[in-house]
């Protein structure tokens, strides 16, 4: 089993980046793929972004595509999500998750999740 802790949520200005890192404990994250959602309030967990085990699959939410880039270091056992030209919208609680599947696009298929961090971006 392995656990997760996200960190790099922070209050950021319109239009700012923020990087956002998953750091794995308990095992090797190169076990797993891992994908990245968010939860705003009154919403349900919707996925963002998603990393397959090697790396050579990733796959993004057409409101991030182009803006967000997911990866991943194996060797630091950690997943990165950057966010560039963030808007008021992206406001979330982000959470990393893992998935002993090839990757994570549905929450459902998440075995392993983080406790989240917040990402508030101002108008």
């Amino acid at each position: 089993q392995v656990q997760l802790v996200e960190s790099g949520g922070r209050l950021v200005q319109a239009g700012e980046s923020l990087r956002l890192s998953c750091a794995a404990s308990g095992g090797s994250i190169s076990r797993y793929g891992v994908g990245w959602f968010r939860q705003a309030p009154g919403k349900e967990r919707e996925f963002v972004a998603t990393i397959g085990w090697s790396a050579g699959s990733t796959y993004y939410a057409d409101s991030v595509e182009g803006r967000f880039t997911v990866s991943r270091d194996n060797a630091k056992n950690m997943v990165f999500l950057q966010m560039t030209s963030l808007q008021p919208e992206d406001t979330a609680v982000y959470y990393c998750g893992a998935t002993q599947g090839g990757i994570a696009t549905m929450a459902t298929s998440v075995h392993f999740w983080g406790q989240g961090t917040q990402v508030t971006v101002s108008s």
